[in-house]
């Protein structure tokens, strides 16, 4: 009988890397605890739920984000195909109907021959052939077996924003732009005067924020890849103008003037009819947000689909603990792919399942490791993983900054970025050509 590969997760990387095995010719058993179980941010059934944000990040070749889904395609990604089949407008990011979009993956994985879907908890780890894809809300049971075989553990917060109705939106103050017209213009803007903003701000610092429980007081640690706004505000009155309200590249068509601040709204489904706040991760009570929030113009009357939650999440000490392929150095037949090896966003953590995925179905074939060179962007992330950085280890998402500067100098950064880019995707193509 053939020997399987056991996957425990079905989030993002764990469907990547049940698919790369998958597709290798090895059969895999992948663990699910929904519906049995859901953590505290997860309502639905299906596979690959997208619990934050729906947007995957931008999509040209000469971005971070772009590069990395690029290279994710010449993998032959499961999710960057179902991502783009399930895509809803967003300038320049490609962004999902998240419930189509969990639903595709779904059906993809549960018709694959080769992989078994299990709707079980999983307590114990396996002694071999497994990727740990649970992402960082893993269960309470889970998170002990892990602590105990990787004895370091590192807490953070992370929280999610808000979405409301397009009907109950007032279209008379909000305007259609992205920023800098990149793209098509499919952000709606909420703009604000000086006199707005500041009153906003000033609510928004002063809200009432929900209670964390007693045993997660001492461990509040927020990251800062996802700061909830009320947090990111407290900095100092100007703080969101540069951020998240930043003004620049818009144009307030009532007024003819560039806006104080503004407010971006991006679509949440294919049709349009659901709308989140862009940055407006938070923790703030509901009925908070919504008076809160609904100082915004525009936003007096909205209705709010999904008020902006905040959960507590873990990563690893990956760099103490995880080769370049994602596997234990203390045990190598057993992988972590996913948020908690300490890659941040989206395709970030389908792009370690991909890595893990491949690399355990060539050690069981008895080949040798999927390490990509650290010029192309995947496997930047994963060297970053292994390796850290030069300070504290922490969260890290796709950044040029990954990436070693061009033998040659350009001083134009988007053409800069392309060079690079094209660069990688080169040695990505090549790498791949010649693996064994």
């Amino acid at each position: 009988m053939q020997e399987y590969a056991i996957v425990i997760g079905g989030g993002l990387a764990g469907c990547e890397a049940a698919w790369q095995l998958a597709q290798a010719g090895i059969p895999v058993r992948l663990y699910e605890m929904k519906p049995v179980r859901y953590s505290p941010a997860h309502h639905q059934e299906n596979l690959a739920e997208l619990v934050c944000s729906n947007s995957l990040k931008a999509s040209r070749l000469a971005s971070a984000g772009g590069l990395l889904k690029t290279e994710m395609e010449c993998m032959d990604s499961l999710l960057v195909r179902c991502a783009k089949a399930c895509a809803v407008p967003a300038g320049g990011a490609l962004a999902v109907d998240r419930k189509q979009f969990s639903e595709l993956v779904t059906q993809e994985i549960q018709n694959h021959e080769k992989i078994q879907i299990i709707r079980q908890e999983i307590t114990e780890i396996p002694e071999k052939n497994t990727v740990i894809a649970t992402g960082p809300l893993t269960s309470d049971a889970l998170s002990k077996e892990i602590e105990t075989l990787c004895g370091n553990r590192l807490s953070f917060f992370d929280a999610a924003a808000p979405v409301v109705s397009a009907d109950s939106l007032d279209m008379s103050k909000i305007f259609l732009q992205s920023r800098y017209d990149r793209g098509e213009a499919d952000y709606l803007n909420c703009p604000m005067n000086r006199e707005e903003y500041e009153h906003f701000w000033e609510e928004l610092v002063n809200a009432e924020q929900a209670p964390l429980h007693e045993h997660d007081k001492a461990a509040f640690k927020v990251y800062e890849g996802c700061m909830p706004v009320e947090v990111l505000a407290k900095r100092g009155a100007e703080t969101l103008r540069y951020g998240c309200l930043k003004p620049v590249g818009l144009r307030d068509p009532n007024t003819g003037k560039r806006p104080y601040a503004a407010v971006q709204l991006r679509k949440e489904n294919r049709e349009a009819t659901m709308y989140n706040l862009v940055g407006f991760q938070t923790n703030l009570k509901f009925v908070e947000q919504k008076r809160v929030f609904g100082l915004i113009p525009g936003l007096e009357h909205a209705e709010f689909l999904r008020y902006g939650v905040m959960h507590r999440n873990f990563f690893l000490n990956s760099p103490e603990l995880l080769h370049p392929d994602y596997s234990l150095r203390n045990r190598e037949t057993v992988f972590f792919a996913g948020q908690m090896t300490g890659v941040e966003g989206y395709m970030e953590s389908a792009s370690s399942g991909i890595i893990a995925g491949k690399s355990l179905a060539r050690k069981m074939q008895g080949k040798s490791a999927f390490i990509l060179p650290e010029t192309t962007m995947t496997g930047a992330l994963a060297a970053y993983v292994s390796k850290g950085g030069a300070a504290d280890f922490q969260p890290m998402g796709a950044n040029m900054g990954l990436l070693p500067p061009l033998a040659e100098l350009i001083k134009g950064k988007q053409e800069r970025y392309q060079k690079i880019a094209e660069q990688a995707v080169g040695i990505l193509t090549e790498f791949l050509q010649n693996l064994e």
